[in-house]
């Protein structure tokens, strides 16, 4: 719930709400890396609040997911065409959770939910680099394709950093499967690389999301707590 930053700052123990003001005034408080305002307003499970460059933290525990998305589902807490969301997967854990960044429809694979706001800006701010592995089927000529993959490459005018792309096994059928790691996170970043590259993506699902590995034992659909080594992984020491 959203409320004036006083008294979050006053919530959490630090100061009066009349001292607040003061810090506010005074150019100390920060909401999302700008400076703050008296009268904004900020939701600790959404923003990232911080007073003299530290993080203001809510006084209830966070929850940490591990989904294995199945293909069907929009990474999203609602949908107006009344699509499947992952929220109606991890309704069970008894709080209201958010993906951290997104999968695509026909996409599958780990996917964190969490209620931790600064946890989500760590992980998708574009500087901390966090690394995403992807599983790839696709067809097409591979041999042409993987320099163009491996090299300098551009979506919406805007430069990618390398990906690094491994080379697996080919079906029967044609179906080749790439391992491709990526650091940003463009919608449909790996899909529209391979659609350049010349290749039609089959398949494509995500096993690890900085040193976080998809747990093996989870069916798609399911989804466990993150363990506190995964957590340290991710940079979060509870």
């Amino acid at each position: 719930m959203e409320e004036r930053l006083q008294k979050l700052i006053s919530q959490c123990g630090l100061a009066s709400r009349r001292t607040a003001e003061a810090w506010i005034t005074a150019g100390r408080v920060t909401v999302n890396g700008l400076p703050a305002s008296l009268g904004d307003r900020a939701d600790l499970d959404r923003d990232r609040v911080e007073v003299d460059g530290r993080p203001l933290r809510g006084g209830s525990p966070r929850t940490y997911l591990m989904l294995n998305k199945p293909r069907g589902y929009v990474t999203t807490l609602s949908d107006e065409k009344g699509r499947k969301t992952v929220a109606a997967l991890v309704s069970g854990c008894g709080k209201r959770v958010w993906p951290v960044g997104r999968l695509d429809l026909d996409s599958e694979g780990l996917l964190l939910m969490t209620d931790d706001g600064e946890l989500t800006n760590h992980l998708l701010h574009p500087s901390h680099q966090v690394e995403k592995e992807y599983l790839v089927w696709v067809t097409g000529d591979v041999e042409a394709a993987l320099p163009i993959l491996s090299g300098p490459m551009e979506l919406d005018g805007e430069p990618l950093a390398p990906a690094k792309v491994v080379r697996g096994r080919t079906g029967d059928q044609g179906v080749t499967q790439l391992s491709i790691t990526i650091c940003q996170g463009k919608n449909r970043q790996v899909r529209r690389m391979c659609a350049q590259a010349g290749l039609e993506v089959t398949r494509l699902k995500r096993i690890r999301e900085g040193q976080v590995q998809l747990d093996r034992r989870l069916k798609p659909g399911q989804w466990r707590p993150l363990t506190r080594e995964e957590l340290a992984a991710l940079g979060k020491n509870l």
